[in-house]
């Protein structure tokens, strides 16, 4: 059984909003659970619609670019912006390429990820 982690909270939270039926629903409930010190969301046109009652960050990217050329967009963009040495990562939207990309330029920041999720028991630590 997962185990509710309070370490997660007060921690930076990055998200891809991309592709998916109920999503976007996955990070905007991680969004209101949790205590983030910061929230980025990485999306397209599309996903610059997304809005929320907490304060988070935009940041467009071209998700149909080739793997290797938005790892590095996606690199390029976080640069500056991770306070810390590991944030709360959510990847419950998108699909494998974004999700490899997205990894890929966190871990290369570097900055270590915990994978978040919210559950009916809270936000976990996966």
């Amino acid at each position: 059984m997962d185990v509710l982690r309070q370490d997660l909270f007060k921690m930076e939270l990055v998200a891809l909003l991309s592709s998916g039926k109920g999503t976007w629903a996955q990070v905007s409930g991680l969004m209101t659970q949790g205590d983030w010190e910061k929230i980025i969301l990485f999306g397209d046109d599309f996903a610059k619609e997304f809005q929320h009652q907490k304060k988070f960050e935009f940041i467009k990217v071209d998700l149909s670019k080739r793997i290797k050329d938005l790892k590095e967009d996606f690199q390029q963009k976080l640069k500056g912006k991770i306070n810390g040495t590991e944030v709360a990562l959510s990847i419950a939207s998108g699909d494998g390429k974004e999700h490899m990309a997205l990894i890929s330029a966190l871990l290369n920041l570097p900055a270590g990820i915990r994978f978040a999720a919210l559950t009916r028991d809270g936000v976990i630590d996966l």
